[in-house]
């Protein structure tokens, strides 16, 4: 049995129990992952500037997210599939997050709709939205999000097209005899294939359930991702979702500081400094690298979220360091999730607020205002 006594641990039980082709779903990038390895590194190599005799008995983590006040400036990112990692992952997800008070981000392609999940809990819910072919289903996406009570829409930019994730044609994500190689792997992992293989069932995507019915599953998720995501979106076609949807809108996927600008002008009320976590466009700018331009562009105009490399709860401080008022985790808590289920999720934020204020005491903060790049030894 591994171990967990650092976020880090997670990675290697969820590999220990998942089979391939869900671990290298998770775990891949895209291209030759240079971007994927590039998110990690560039935080790494963030130094921390150490203070001491500064007085950091009474240390606070809470802040603004969107307006409201939050235990963390933290939120769970959207992932896709989340309910192939756990039974119905994205409840249990969500119950972790609703119990320490922050908002969980339910993926349009989630295996649990946003019906499951709202019944599941009733925490602060974002939805994100992808880039559909057809504007009458984003638009009951949309109204369906309001009536679940939905506190914010999380629009994601930056995949027009689906990125060349090499790994998942040799994992059995996609590729040939693919359903073949998912059920040998799945023989191999008995753990998941009780919890999740014939107990975590329906295995279809459940917001997509109106339009794809009884298909609406594993079989059919890569294709429909290439077949629906619309690359003739533009920033004009912000006005009908910013119509449609009247509250909290954030736009994920920005790296350029014009588009930073462009999303300001859109209407927006924040946006995700993200590079998809490196599944995109192998070779584009780590968030880490793209941030500070970012910060410096629009802060104080719009709301700045990040993700992308995320692992601690030092690189929370850290990207917060660069301008983020927020960060959306993503990798990290599907590994505890694999892992641990809920449980492993609670651990997982429970390690992380301690990181922060590890990493805040011995530089020096009190306040998550107060963190800047002044803690920064660069």
């Amino acid at each position: 049995m591994t171990i967990i006594s650092s976020p880090q641990d997670f990675r290697r039980a969820a590999a220990a129990r998942l089979p391939r082709f869900l671990f290298d779903y998770a775990d891949g990038g895209a291209g030759s992952e240079m971007t994927l390895r590039a998110n990690v590194d560039d935080l790494a190599r963030l130094g921390l500037r150490q203070r001491v005799l500064r007085d950091v008995s009474e240390i606070d983590l809470s802040s603004d997210l969107l307006g409201t006040r939050r235990p963390l400036p933290v939120a769970l990112g959207p992932i896709g599939i989340g309910g192939m990692y756990r039974r119905r992952g994205e409840t249990q997800a969500a119950r972790a997050a609703n119990a320490a008070g922050i908002p969980f981000t339910l993926s349009t392609v989630g295996l649990c709709s946003l019906g499951e999940v709202r019944r599941a809990t009733a925490g602060p819910l974002w939805f994100q939205l992808y880039v559909i072919r057809d504007r009458a289903f984003m638009a009951d996406l949309i109204a369906t999000a309001k009536a679940e009570g939905a506190e914010a829409l999380v629009f994601t930019v930056d995949m027009p097209v689906p990125g060349s994730r090499y790994r998942d044609a040799h994992s059995g994500m996609s590729g040939p005899n693919a359903p073949l190689r998912r059920m040998m792997q799945a023989i191999g992992k008995p753990g998941w294939a009780w919890d999740v293989g014939l107990h975590g069932r329906p295995h279809a995507l459940g917001n997509l359930l109106p339009v794809l019915g009884a298909s609406s599953g594993m079989n059919d998720y890569m294709g429909w991702l290439g077949a629906n995501f619309d690359p003739s979106i533009a920033w004009d076609d912000i006005g009908w979702i910013r119509a449609a949807w009247d509250g909290p809108l954030i736009i994920k996927g920005v790296l350029d500081p014009d588009d930073a600008r462009a999303a300001v002008d859109a209407g927006a009320d924040a946006v995700v400094v993200s590079n998809h976590g490196g599944r995109q466009l192998d070779g584009a700018s780590s968030t880490a690298r793209a941030l500070p331009a970012i910060a410096e562009a629009v802060k104080g105009r719009i709301g700045i979220l990040a993700d992308s490399g995320v692992r601690t709860g030092l690189d929370v401080v850290r990207m917060l360091a660069l301008g983020a008022e927020g960060v959306l985790l993503g990798r990290a808590w599907l590994y505890a999730l694999a892992a641990r289920g809920e449980a492993g999720v609670t651990t997982l934020l429970s390690l992380i607020e301690k990181e922060m204020r590890v990493a805040m005491a011995l530089t020096g903060v009190r306040r998550i205002a107060d963190i800047d790049r002044s803690i920064l030894s660069e």
